[in-house]
């Protein structure tokens, strides 16, 4: 059983997917503790806020009102929507708290693909043919340390970046990481000019790609 925050079709506006029309599965509950965190009300599960799956797709706004529901369910509910998105989104939240094999391998055989973006803090259990996004999470206030298995699992490595510290980080995370096959990307915090430029500079001096949120710079979810 999966508890599901929201579930939206929007275009994808990070990493590789930019631009991909998309259904957006967002999980609830994480423990990391991000202090920049755009999803905090993803962060408990409260039993008292408990809804229906299909009011997942009504919210108007953050909440942290969740629903349950498993497998079937959500492509029950993915095609009630007549969703058009072939590709689907896992987030969060962290979704990686969740087995998502049998959602991946269900969506899989339907004809969708499927992408987890995680923090890295959890053991991935996915399908290899499943898209891995790992934004890893150093420090945080959960006190999680970013799991070696799942950069080296990663299809692409996506870095928040606010200051120079965020790049060493990362730099320190990709010592001796098999990165031939893998996508490096920084991504500005917050869209703050000063962040964009560190990360462009970044990116020129380690031959890394940017990510920008284009969804944020176009107003859309």
């Amino acid at each position: 059983m999966y508890k599901v925050n929201e579930i939206f079709e929007t275009i994808q506006g990070e990493g590789n997917y930019t631009g991909t029309p998309a259904i957006f599965l967002r999980l609830q509950g994480c423990p990391v503790g991000c202090s920049w965190c755009d999803t905090k009300h993803t962060w408990d599960i409260q039993p008292d806020l408990l809804i229906q799956l299909g009011d997942t797709t009504q919210k108007k706004a953050d909440s942290d009102h969740w629903a349950q529901a498993d497998a079937q369910a959500i492509l029950a509910l993915f095609q009630q929507r007549a969703y058009r998105a072939k590709h689907v989104v896992i987030t969060g939240g962290e979704p990686c708290m969740y087995d998502l094999n049998p959602l991946c391998e269900l969506l899989h055989q339907q004809g969708f693909s499927t992408q987890i973006e995680t923090s890295g803090t959890f053991e991935i259990l996915a399908p290899l043919q499943t898209w891995v996004t790992v934004s890893p999470k150093v420090n945080m206030k959960g006190g999680y340390e970013v799991l070696r298995s799942c950069l080296e699992r990663a299809n692409e490595i996506k870095h928040p970046v606010a200051m120079e510290k965020h790049v060493q980080e990362l730099e320190q995370l990709l010592i001796g990481l098999d990165c031939q096959n893998k996508l490096i990307y920084l991504q500005p915090i917050s869209q703050k000019a000063k962040a964009t430029q560190l990360a462009i500079e970044a990116c020129m001096a380690h031959n890394w790609r940017l990510s920008v949120q284009v969804h944020k710079y176009l107003g859309i979810n």
